[in-house]
């Protein structure tokens, strides 16, 4: 599995993350889907999916909530924090949803368009609890649930080709593709040459082929 960034930076991220949410909704009042709509839109969410230093350890999470309302064109002033005694619903959204991103390598815009962060902030009971591991693994699950096409699917589907016809242009058998995209084969353990003979006819990258919730 390729990680977003280098783990060294998870932690701070986490908090940051957590801590921009926490002080969106009880500071700031924004209700918490709004909120995170513009920090994907103003493409701060961009820089911190890959990593961004300036992004996820040069800011506090009330910074980094503040130049998302000024990237987004909001002119409100920001204000002193109010620190929640306990950690709230909407850190610990934060601080578990920058560990799946960091995991999964999918951007915040492809996670929250298939599994809503109210839907994932309703998870904080009682995964809040257990080991991040078991919120990796159900987030997993509603990801394919709500998107149960595979990339493959999507992609072939995208260049109008049939099962047969991919299996005659690459020279992978027919059985094959079905099993990848049924997913009774795991793609990403797929021979090289398949992955970059796929990639060439279906005019992709071989990391759009990559399955990054399996």
């Amino acid at each position: 599995m390729i990680h977003a960034y280098d783990k060294v930076y998870l932690d701070k991220a986490r908090i940051v993350l957590g801590r921009m949410l926490d002080f969106a909704v009880y500071d700031l009042k924004y209700n918490i889907a709004e909120f995170f709509e513009l920090f994907i839109n103003s493409g701060i969410a961009a820089r911190f999916e890959i990593g961004d230093f300036a992004v996820i350890t040069g800011m506090s999470g009330v910074e980094l909530a503040c130049k998302v309302l000024e990237k987004s064109g909001v002119s409100r002033k920001c204000i002193r924090p109010n620190y929640t005694a306990d950690r709230s619903e909407e850190f610990w959204t934060g601080w578990a949803l920058a560990y799946y991103q960091w995991e999964t390598s999918l951007s915040f815009a492809e996670i929250v368009k298939y599994v809503p962060i109210e839907e994932i902030m309703a998870l904080y009971s009682p995964y809040h609890e257990m080991d991040i591991r078991h919120f990796v693994d159900r987030m997993n699950e509603l990801y394919r649930t709500a998107r149960p096409e595979t990339n493959l699917k999507f992609l072939r589907k995208r260049a109008e080709l049939s099962q047969r016809e991919l299996a005659e242009l690459s020279g992978i058998p027919v059985r094959t593709i079905q099993q990848y995209e049924q997913r009774q084969k795991n793609i990403n353990k797929a021979q090289a040459e398949y992955l970059v003979i796929l990639s060439k006819i279906l005019c992709c990258e071989v990391e759009e082929l990559i399955e990054k919730t399996q």
